[in-house]
Parts: C-alpha cells; sequence; structure tokens
C-alpha cells in the first residue's frame, strides 16, 4: 500500500483518451497538405509528447521521424486551428476515471494535480469540457514551464507549490515519459496498462504499480 501525500495525474492516455479528436485533426491536416491521412491506429502510437512532435511523426509515418522544415511550418497552424475547434469533441475520459477521483478527493488530506505535456489552451478547455478541471488544485500544462516531461521540474513544481516533498508524492501516467519524469523527481509511480506508450508495454519501464483502471487506486493507496 502507497501513502502519498500529493498524487499527480497524467492527461492524455491516464485520464482522457484524446486519440478521436487528434486523429481527426491529423488527417483533416494531411489532407489539406494533399498527402495521405494516417489513421486512428497510427496516431494511436505517434501521441504522448506534445502536438508539435505528433505533427513530425504524422508528416514522416515515422515515430522517430523528422520533416523538412518548410513543410512543418506549413503544417504546424493547419493542426492547431483545427485542433483548437476539436480539442474535446471526440475525447472522452476512461473508464473508471470518475471513480477514481472520487476515491482520491475522499482521502483526507490528500492532493491532487493535473501534469501534462499539452499545451495549455488544449489541456484547459479539455479537463473544462470533460467535467474534471475542478477536481484538481493545480494543473501544469506542457508550455507552463521550461521543460516538460520526462524532465522532473513540473512534478517538482507541483510539489513545491503545493507544499509536499517529492519522497511523499506520487505520479499517476501511462507512458515513459512519466516514469522518467517521476523517477528523476523522486517520486512513486502507478501506470495505467491503456493509454499511449508507442506501443511498448509499460511494465518494461518498471512502474512501482501497473494497474487497468483508476478504480484498483482504492486498493493501493491508504486512504485516511
Amino acid at each position: 500500500m502507497f501513502n502519498p501525500k500529493m498524487v499527480l495525474i497524467d492527461v492524455d492516455g491516464t485520464l482522457v483518451d484524446s486519440v478521436p479528436d487528434l486523429a481527426f485533426c491529423v488527417d483533416e491536416m494531411m489532407q489539406q497538405l494533399a498527402m495521405p491521412v494516417r489513421g486512428e491506429a497510427a496516431v494511436r502510437q505517434w501521441v504522448g509528447n506534445g502536438v508539435q512532435r505528433l505533427v513530425e511523426r504524422a508528416l514522416t509515418d515515422d515515430l522517430d521521424g523528422f520533416p523538412d522544415a518548410a513543410l512543418f511550418e506549413r503544417a504546424m497552424p493547419i493542426f492547431m486551428d483545427l485542433y483548437a475547434e476539436n480539442t474535446s469533441k471526440r475525447s472522452r475520459l476512461y473508464d473508471g476515471v470518475v471513480e477514481g477521483l472520487d476515491f482520491l478527493q475522499s482521502c483526507k488530506g490528500l492532493k491532487i494535480g493535473c501534469v501534462t505535456n499539452k499545451a495549455a489552451q488544449f489541456t484547459l478547455p479539455l479537463l473544462k469540457d470533460l467535467g474534471i478541471f475542478d477536481r484538481f488544485e493545480i494543473v501544469i500544462s506542457g508550455d507552463t514551464l521550461p521543460e516538460k516531461k520526462p524532465h522532473p521540474m513540473p512534478l517538482l513544481h507541483a510539489a513545491e507549490a503545493l507544499g509536499v516533498k517529492p519522497e511523499d508524492s506520487m505520479m499517476l501516467g501511462d507512458s515513459k515519459s512519466d516514469v522518467k519524469a517521476a523517477r528523476a523527481a523522486g517520486f512513486q509511480i502507478i501506470c495505467m496498462t491503456y493509454g499511449y506508450n508507442h506501443g511498448e508495454d509499460i511494465r518494461n519501464y518498471s512502474p512501482d504499480a501497473v494497474i487497468d483502471s483508476m478504480t484498483e487506486l482504492r486498493n493501493l493507496i491508504n486512504c485516511a
């Protein structure tokens, strides 16, 4: 059993299945560029490192790809405009998220925050549209600070802001980026089996625990 005083939660792939909206925007962008659409299955392998990296991967059809600079400069504004209009039209909370948040909020004195690599202009409307924005005492987006996950800065910033020591803190995520950030920050880390980890089994990165649903948090966290 874990005894955290703070839990920070990732957004894409942990709280929210945002791929349907992202895939729609990718394919619309590709059509406007007169390039082949990529499809939702491919986008599921590419998300998790921010929209810039997603666009680069879509343009090259390659997880590790980087496109021609001129093509990227054309593509990025198209994607940003599309995603601004399609941030939450198709995205949904994963099963068990509401119950998991209810449990965490029932734990006396437990602080709950959100740390994502998604830009604030997309993060805040998404959390509000899906009805969970008010669950968090702090929301740190991908452009809130000079660094983002897997750098530990966002996690350490949240701990300092909420007055909790890193060793009393936990990250809940779904990707190797979350695990690396948590380890570097001195946090415990629980990961979801679903979500976005570029097709790899998250167990390969040795989080402290792996769960199928946030409802399982009640079996892992001591709640006063």
